[in-house]
């Protein structure tokens, strides 16, 4: 679950990576040369104008672009930049999280909720020990809070209250038992079968762009020579380096190699070179039309399906995320009826 003290380790690693004579901003708001020569990718500044109000209360460009940064962390790394076909959906995402954000803050106040001095104080010390001097968490102080202590302990503990209202109400709400994974499996059986499939390297020699007799001719007559060379090889390795060296089709960068491949993928000729190779073994020279084929079988995998202990955990975890999900979205829903929610 992503918690909102995740925006202040955000800020920080921003911040962190600026120089003396950078922007004294968390986070980049003025484009950087490079980012200038691109002026089709919008880039992401504060002015701390409103963008939405939530019951009253005013939501700013700056919480927006924080969202924005922790929706699309790469854009620190372009001069505050964003991907032009990607920003408004970017935005808009962002924009969701900050109003259901402060409709948890806002629940929480509403029940009463407070926050231990004893955990306060830890945040707190967490948040300094991540600056690397006094001097570099004062200028973020400066920069994001105009040097309040007061304003950055109100922060921190707005985060804690969203943060224990999450826990409650969609964290604890979301877990998923063995039991439940286990039934979920037993009942879309399908779902984990897997089809017949050969792992295997190729070494290819395409058709000639004019193809005429005597070139088919010459591409046959390497190819042969090419087989010879791969009967000697003695393994996995061997095969791939070769295939780097001689094959024609882009798997050669691979050493060969097209990993797992379903049996209906296949071409009917492939198939039934495939078959009649044992793994570890290589065909013969396999013609397609004018190319020419030198398969090394590495695995013929059978079609099974995967045992429950094979994918517990990966399917208990993804169960869980979609629970959450769920839980999270009925809470936005519930908390949104009966909130006057403007964006601006």
């Amino acid at each position: 679950m992503k918690h909102q003290l995740a925006i202040f380790t955000l800020v920080l690693a921003a911040f962190s990576t600026m120089t003396a004579t950078a922007q004294q901003m968390a986070v980049s708001h003025t484009p950087t040369a490079a980012a200038k020569q691109q002026p089709s990718n919008p880039v992401l500044q504060v002015t701390d104008k409103p963008v939405a109000r939530v019951n009253g209360s005013v939501l700013t460009d700056r919480d927006l672009v924080r969202e924005m940064y922790t929706l699309f962390p790469y854009a620190r790394q372009h001069g505050g930049s964003v991907p032009a076909e990607m920003e408004p959906s970017i935005r808009r995402g962002a924009m969701q999280m900050i109003i259901f954000e402060e409709l948890v803050y806002q629940e929480a106040l509403r029940r009463q909720m407070t926050v231990p001095p004893a955990k306060l104080q830890t945040a707190e010390a967490d948040l300094r020990h991540q600056f690397k001097s006094p001097e570099e968490y004062r200028q973020f102080l400066n920069a994001e809070f105009h040097g309040s202590e007061k304003a950055l302990h109100d922060k921190i503990r707005r985060s804690l209250l969203i943060d224990a209202v999450l826990k409650a109400d969609v964290e604890n709400k979301s877990t998923v038992s063995l039991a439940e994974t286990q039934a979920y499996y037993d009942k879309n059986p399908a779902r984990f079968e897997y089809p017949e499939a050969f792992a295997f390297q190729t070494i290819s020699f395409l058709p000639p762009d004019k193809p005429t007799p005597a070139n088919l001719k010459e591409q046959r007559k390497r190819a042969e020579e090419a087989l010879k060379q791969a009967k000697a090889t003695k393994d996995y390795e061997q095969f791939g380096m070769l295939a780097e060296k001689i094959s024609e089709d882009d798997y050669r960068v691979m050493m060969g190699d097209h990993k797992k491949v379903d049996r209906a993928k296949l071409a009917p000729q492939v198939v039934q070179a495939l078959l009649a190779t044992k793994e570890g073994q290589v065909t013969d020279i396999i013609q397609m039309d004018q190319a020419f084929t030198i398969i090394r079988l590495n695995q013929h995998i059978p079609a099974g399906k995967m045992q429950f202990a094979d994918v517990e955990d990966s399917l208990q975890k993804e169960l869980q995320k979609k629970k959450l999900d769920a839980v999270r979205a009925a809470l936005d829903k519930r908390l949104r009826k009966t909130a006057k929610v403007e964006e601006l």
